[in-house]
């Protein structure tokens, strides 16, 4: 008897991000304890999100091709400039405002600068690869080797810094990126190298997820309510109509700069990385990794609706789907 549970998994939003991360929660707020009390390799699990996520990144650099196209340059670039641009603006804008602490009462409890960023920063590759091969072209869905770069905690680091709050010593910042850089050059080296590592991304995910979810107080996490719903909306908005008019500017239709403007799954694991980078972070983090969790699944539902209607208002007549692309 076969029991469709990645199928299940997959109807959820961000699924194979969100499923684990709330099992990881449910378990350490119900069952504290379990990590100790089974210990060896089990117990690890529950604490080994760095490890699995510096795997992750060597996979996911091993995935960019340097030769990518004039086309993807510009294309991919465009994109990935007015993201990271965006989220680079509002880090210097919230950070005068909030600093590195996040907002201790009232509605917006617990929403940081942190979180901002790091929920601004990252495309859902998986989601835009699929929107754009229905309602793009070919040579769009490669926009996104381009925009794999946005991955990780290298960017928001250095936002943060930009933005004037606490720095991060070089080889901190050079750490958090050499393993995508590594990756890189694996995969350019060697074809086979490339697809071998390529291939782990996707099954990477869910054990992170569980990882991280593992630190997280769901006593907390109904805070994260309307304030997560607010935050993705606010990326849908903020970055979305950016990215649609630098899209047109470049003689593209807008669709890819909407397709765009959702935040990745793995964006969630980024507050941790910075906190366990810089501690001054750590009381951002929890509440963080709520909020940019809630930032996913939202913009994973919005922004396909705002594809296809963008789509249909000023793009082409919509391609065949060219079969399922698993969410980041």
């Amino acid at each position: 008897m076969q029991v469709p549970i990645k199928r299940a998994i997959e109807r959820v939003p961000g699924g194979m991000m969100v499923v684990p991360l709330a099992i990881g929660a449910l378990i350490a707020t119900f069952f504290p304890d379990t990590p100790k009390f089974f210990g060896s390799f089990t117990g690890a699990l529950f604490s080994g999100a760095l490890t699995i996520l510096a795997v992750f990144y060597v996979c996911m650099g091993a995935s960019i091709d340097f030769k990518a196209t004039p086309y993807i340059l510009k294309k991919g670039g465009t994109l990935f400039g007015v993201k990271v641009g965006v989220a680079i603006l509002l880090g210097v804008v919230f950070g005068q405002i909030l600093g590195e602490a996040p907002v201790e009462a009232g509605i917006f409890a617990g929403l940081s600068t942190l979180a901002i960023v790091a929920a601004m920063n990252d495309t859902n590759g998986g989601l835009y690869m699929a929107l754009m091969g229905q309602y793009g072209e070919p040579r769009d869905v490669g926009a996104y080797t381009v925009m794999t770069l946005e991955s990780g905690p290298f960017l928001t680091m250095v936002t943060l810094g930009v933005a004037g709050l606490s720095a991060f010593p070089w080889p901190t910042l050079v750490g958090s990126i050499l393993p995508l850089i590594v990756g890189m050059i694996l995969g350019n080296l060697d074809r086979d190298m490339r697809d071998f590592l390529s291939r782990a991304i996707p099954v990477m995910i869910p054990f992170f997820a569980f990882a991280l979810g593992s630190g997280l107080d769901l006593a907390k996490v109904w805070q994260a309510g309307l304030l997560g719903l607010g935050l993705g909306v606010a990326v849908v908005v903020v970055t979305g109509i950016p990215l649609f008019l630098a899209d047109r500017a470049i003689g593209g239709s807008g669709v890819a700069g909407v397709a765009a403007a959702s935040t990745a799954g793995n964006a969630a694991a980024v507050p941790a990385i910075v906190a366990a980078a810089n501690p001054v972070y750590a009381p951002a983090a929890a509440h963080a990794t709520i909020l940019v969790a809630a930032a996913v699944i939202v913009t994973t539902v919005l922004v396909p609706l705002l594809t296809a209607w963008t789509a249909r208002r000023f793009g082409p007549t919509p391609q065949p789907a060219q079969g399922p692309v698993p969410a980041e």
